[in-house]
């Protein structure tokens, strides 16, 4: 097995690459495939061990934004990924209501989980908790998995999110069609039927599709909850969309928005 060796510079064409005939052989191949299983368990067992640590610090942090008006909102919108799809004016006030948000990962897999968005009464939808959970679905092996001493499987550490990860949709109970903002701003799909819209209409689509096409469960579950203070200060989220070209988006029409970016990144899989 060859590694793929370093491109010569510009102008050195006489001068031999001495990176570029290194070779990999089967056994030494084997060897690192082995290392990385046993840096991914290490990795799970350190994951696991630190979000029993952090439930009892998030379980005191929930008590004290409570009392922060709007702290959830802002954090939110603090995050560039989320306010470019909660871009509608009506999107913005029914998050208003939004008084508390909490993730619980599944006990089996926690690197999958269950958001929650609970709000106060509002005149837009009835439910008091907004669901958005990505279950877990085990593959066939799982059943006859074997656990080591720290509950790690083989299955684990083959753990595939396109795989082994469904999102659930949720009903929103809409109080009235001149509030269903879903209704009035519809999800529009690509005309060439790519996987990403060709418009993401309102951020309550999150909700009622299934399917998270632009990764905000992800986002905040990894970015915006564990790191929520920051974000409500604004000290956090600069890098959830990558602005490239910046002197060019200055030119263009205030209200286009590309939605061809770079999806943020999922959980680590192995």
């Amino acid at each position: 097995m060859s590694a793929q060796g370093v491109k010569r510079a510009s102008g050195a064409d006489d001068e031999k690459n001495p990176l570029g005939d290194v070779e990999l052989s089967d056994d030494d191949a084997k060897k690192l495939q082995l290392v990385q299983k046993d840096i991914a368990r290490a990795e799970l067992v350190l994951d696991r061990r630190a979000q029993q640590k952090l439930t009892p610090v998030y379980e005191k942090r929930r008590g004290v934004v409570k009392a922060i008006p709007k702290f959830w909102p802002v954090a939110l919108m603090n995050s560039p990924l989320f306010a470019l799809h909660a871009q509608h004016n009506a999107d913005q006030v029914a998050l208003s209501y939004l008084e508390d948000l909490w993730l619980t990962r599944d006990p089996v897999e926690p690197r999958c989980f269950t958001l929650e968005f609970h709000f106060k009464e509002n005149p837009y939808f009835s439910n008091t908790v907004l669901k958005k959970e990505y279950k877990f679905v085990p593959p066939p092996a799982a059943s006859s998995d074997q656990a080591d001493e720290d509950g790690i499987t083989e299955t684990m550490l083959d753990f595939s999110w396109e795989r082994d990860v469904e999102a659930q949709a949720t009903k929103i109970e809409w109080k009235d069609d001149s509030k269903n903002l879903t209704k009035l701003y519809p999800r529009a799909e690509d005309e060439d039927e790519d996987d990403m819209p060709a418009e993401s209409g309102s951020i309550f689509n999150f909700f009622e599709v299934a399917k998270d096409t632009f990764d905000l469960g992800v986002v905040i579950a990894n970015e915006i909850f564990p790191e929520a203070v920051d974000y409500f200060l604004g000290n956090a989220g600069g890098d959830d969309i990558d602005s490239d070209d910046e002197d060019e988006d200055e030119d263009d029409d205030e209200e286009e928005i590309d939605l061809e970016k770079p999806r943020p990144k999922k959980p680590r899989q192995k």
